[in-house]
């Protein structure tokens, strides 16, 4: 599942992997994938504080959930400064169809909303970690191929947590059912290359 090993169970969160044309887009529009992963990295950290404001009472999810969004902030800085040393500007990117369509999957009563919550979160960072590795391993550029190198097992360790709150919360053949579902309904807006180059295009 990943290189790194890091996750607490052998789940199978992809439902399907990234296609190449989606690796060679990206590959060859550096600078927008870097702009937009970002912003990827501020939406994750956003994503986490969210939970932690929605769920006030639960303690164990802003224990975990705290630092994990202030690891998201100090990677969007890493890539902000990397776009200062290039001199580009961190500019507004109209956003790929991926991040709304995960947000309506989510159900709005509870429980269920906090149980897609936590696994939708854990998909983004499961997609992300894999296309961070394609980029890692195959980017002529040797900062960006470190960049990324350097952000896998902190993003694996992401989705990792996302599924041991899940776990502890819900029981295993309702989180596994759920997962699968969801993982693809993830696969399904991916299936089309979006126009735009984006780290979830």
């Amino acid at each position: 599942m990943t290189r790194s090993g890091t996750a607490p169970e052998r789940v199978k969160w992809l439902a399907a992997p990234t296609q190449s044309a989606w690796l060679e887009q990206a590959l060859a529009h550096p600078d927008t994938v870097l702009i937009d992963h970002a912003h990827c990295e501020r939406k994750a950290a956003g994503a986490a504080l969210q939970l932690m404001f929605r769920y006030p009472s639960d303690g164990e999810l802003a224990a975990v959930l705290s630092p994990l969004a202030r690891e998201e902030l100090e990677h969007f800085e890493l890539v902000q400064r990397l776009l200062i040393r290039r001199q580009i500007p961190l500019r507004p990117l109209a956003a790929p169809p991926y991040g709304a369509g995960l947000a309506r999957l989510v159900r709005r009563q509870e429980p269920q909303r906090l149980l897609d919550s936590l696994l939708v979160a854990g998909l983004i960072e499961a997609r992300s970690h894999e296309r961070m590795a394609l980029l890692a391993a195959h980017s002529p550029d040797p900062d960006l191929a470190t960049l990324y190198g350097n952000l896998l097992a902190s993003e694996a360790r992401h989705f990792g947590l996302y599924w041991v709150l899940a776990e502890r919360r819900f029981p295993r053949p309702q989180l596994i059912n759920r997962l699968e579902e969801l993982a693809r309904d993830e696969a399904a807006l991916l299936a089309n290359l979006h126009s735009q180059p984006r780290m979830h295009s």
